[in-house]
């Protein structure tokens, strides 16, 4: 089974500790697919010193320069697209296809950032002097510091590397250490690509180690995080200690609103690809869904019925809608609130057991579950659970739906389905999430869309599309005058 390495300096090396970890398949427990660096810190200092070396000739490349460099990576990427979407299924469960799915989204946004390096950076302003040039112009933070996770081991280190390479900063990537195989495949696409030495660095180990160090190192000038609200804090409260610029994106606890006047079967098909797709692991997975009470016993009998019909099983068979949990303690931590939830009064419907059958003991399978009579008190119906589980909530006016949808700690996504015009506006006025959707699952945003959330999901800065720009760079404002 293949090692794989820290990439540091344009050099694949091995850790200093002379540690590995094993990646482990969550379809079958007894399967490595891999095996990467256990770092130390003596790691994290020499990519960031190598980051902060390159950053002086990086960002003196022009922006079309850069582009190009990141155009022939994706012209990688795609080339290996089957391998790395296959290794991501083997690493992280979810199905083939939509492996194969993210990986083109990852294709799309290098693209898409390689044309930034075209685009204005700055402003003409009008100045009081009239013998005088004043505008704007925008320069990288420096050497970037990223913490990605388990869930879109393609996607959102792509989206965050991309925008942080284009605007002229230098990175250290810190992916989960559960899908490093992935992480360190992707960056195998740079370096194929002719990124120069140091640009682009990778560095695997424990977050408590790398995490923490990249957290608190002083050579990194700016952290974009994406993670549990746990360590999300850490990373601002580390940040903000030495001065530090920091994006975080932290989860949801995303409502699906269904109006009496819903086009009930697209509501359902929605609610599950929302919910249930990636095995609910999604920041933006539908977890409640709040309908009313006309249509409730309706859309509840025709979501059943095709809930029942999930096929759970390994990510990379071709009848598998539904794949395992990413790991051993995700897995626990589903089950656990699942029992929370019949604990404290709901009424399970269907599912929430460990599958079994099939092949399927050796790995971290659990049916999705599917609850009624939640009221949103209750934990399921507050914590963010991220796997395969829908929590039903009756109501009698789409007042008391949008109550209920922001009587929660988070605002990532939200989503309505209904074909009453006054419906939609009075969501989108008064939903605080950062993305809704009308008639459209709460999962997923546009790659040239900002993305983000309100409340506890985010610390506001957005990522993706232009909205990129503000997180990695900072305004300089530019005063010429004769002499």
């Amino acid at each position: 089974m293949k090692t794989y390495r820290n990439y540091i300096n344009g050099e694949w090396a091995a850790a200093s500790t002379n540690e590995v970890i094993a990646s482990v398949n969550p379809a079958n427990r007894n399967e490595i697919v891999g095996y990467v660096q256990k770092s130390g810190k003596a790691e994290l200092d020499q990519a960031v010193e190598a980051a902060k070396k390159a950053q002086v000739s990086w960002r003196k490349l022009s922006g079309s320069a850069r582009g190009d460099l990141l155009y022939r990576a994706a012209n990688v990427l795609e080339s290996r697209l089957d391998e790395i979407a296959k290794t991501m299924t083997e690493e992280m469960g979810k199905t083939f296809p939509e492996a194969k799915g993210e990986t083109a989204r990852g294709i799309a946004i290098l693209r898409y950032y390689a044309g930034e390096g075209l685009r204005k950076n700055g402003d003409v302003i009008p100045s009081t002097d009239s013998e005088a040039l004043l505008f704007t112009t925008r320069v990288p933070l420096g050497v970037v510091g990223l913490i990605t996770p388990w869930n879109f081991p393609v996607a959102i280190p792509i989206w965050k590397m991309a925008p942080a390479l284009i605007y002229g900063n230098t990175v250290v990537l810190k992916p989960a250490q559960e899908t490093s195989v992935t992480a360190a495949k992707v960056v195998e696409c740079f370096a194929e690509a002719g990124l120069p030495s140091g640009v682009l660095n990778l560095v695997t180990g424990t977050g408590s180690v790398i995490g923490q160090g990249i957290i608190d190192h002083p050579g990194i000038n700016g952290i974009s995080f994406t993670g549990s609200d746990q360590i999300g804090k850490q990373v601002a409260l580390g940040a903000v200690a030495r001065g530090a610029k920091f994006q975080l994106e932290m989860g949801g606890k995303n409502p699906v609103i269904v109006a009496n006047d819903a086009d009930l079967d697209q509501a359902v098909d929605a609610t599950i690809s929302g919910g249930l797709r990636s095995t609910g692991q999604k920041c933006t997975a539908t977890s409640r869904v709040i309908v009313q009470s006309e249509v409730y016993e309706e859309f509840k009998a025709k979501l059943l019925a095709k809930v029942k019909e999930i096929k759970v099983g390994h990510g990379l068979d071709a009848d598998t809608w539904m794949g395992p949990c990413a790991s051993e303690s995700q897995l626990k931590t589903v089950l656990s609130y699942i029992e929370k939830g019949v604990a404290e009064g709901a009424t399970l419907l269907h599912g929430g057991q460990r599958a079994e059958g099939f092949g399927l003991e050796q790995g971290f399978f659990v049916e999705p579950a599917v609850f009624e009579d939640v009221n949103s008190s209750m934990s399921i119906a507050q914590e963010e659970i991220f796997g395969p589980v829908l929590a039903l909530i009756k109501v009698d006016s789409i007042e008391q739906a949008l109550e209920i949808a922001n009587d929660v700690q988070y605002g990532l996504s939200a989503s309505i389905f209904t074909r009453d015009i006054g419906n939609m506006l009075s969501f989108i006025q008064d939903m605080d999430a950062g993305l809704v959707r009308v008639n459209a699952e709460s999962a997923g945003v546009e790659l040239q869309a900002p993305f983000g959330g309100l409340k506890q999901s985010s610390s506001g800065s957005r990522e993706q599309g232009q909205a990129a720009i503000e997180f990695f760079t900072a305004i300089k404002t530019v005063f010429v005058k004769g002499s």
